[in-house]
């Protein structure tokens, strides 16, 4: 058994906590990869998906697992389990100091997951950092503002311009 933790970075101006759409333990969020078999080395052509939401019985039957395929190449078995409770989001602090976050951990058996594909189904909160007024100017504080739902990284990025009220067109 090997676990593989996807972790993912990101350049967030003025938003933070990318993750999945229902989180990161959502159970409808699809996650899409390509596969090299353990035994042979073939890698998938396609991506397979993977998620929560959907489980198959495991070939020896001892337990679900939430895919199971043959490699095409040398008919090996191999499976991929999800393991919940390890994942979090992506936040401005992090993406500013080029660390990455947990998103997901896999039990592979007989595959090892390569190539991760942004699809659909993301979501983020914008903020602005403001200056806080006082015998301080250098304190800031975070005005949250608003939530993105939906977002579609299939292009490998996300663009929304927003215009702020009171502010100069």
């Amino acid at each position: 058994m090997v676990n593989y933790m996807l972790m993912i970075t990101a350049d967030l101006e003025n938003l933070t906590d990318l993750q999945p759409q229902g989180g990161c333990d959502g159970p409808n969020f699809t996650y899409y990869f390509k596969l090299k078999c353990g035994n042979c080395g073939e890698v998938t052509q396609k991506e397979t998906c993977v998620s929560l939401n959907e489980t198959v019985p495991s070939a020896k039957g001892k337990s679900d697992t939430n895919l199971a395929q043959k490699c095409k190449f040398c008919s090996r078995d191999g499976t991929v389990s999800m393991i919940t409770g390890r994942g979090r989001p992506l936040t401005q602090e992090q993406a500013e100091t080029g660390k990455y976050a947990p998103l997901m951990l896999f039990d592979c058996r007989g595959y090892e997951p390569v190539d991760f594909v942004f699809g659909s189904g993301w979501k983020a909160e914008s903020f602005e950092l403001m200056s806080h007024p006082g015998e301080n100017a250098s304190q800031s504080f975070v005005i949250e503002g608003t939530k993105f739902n939906d977002i579609d990284l299939s292009a490998g990025e996300f663009a929304n311009m927003m215009r702020r009220e009171n502010a100069p067109s």
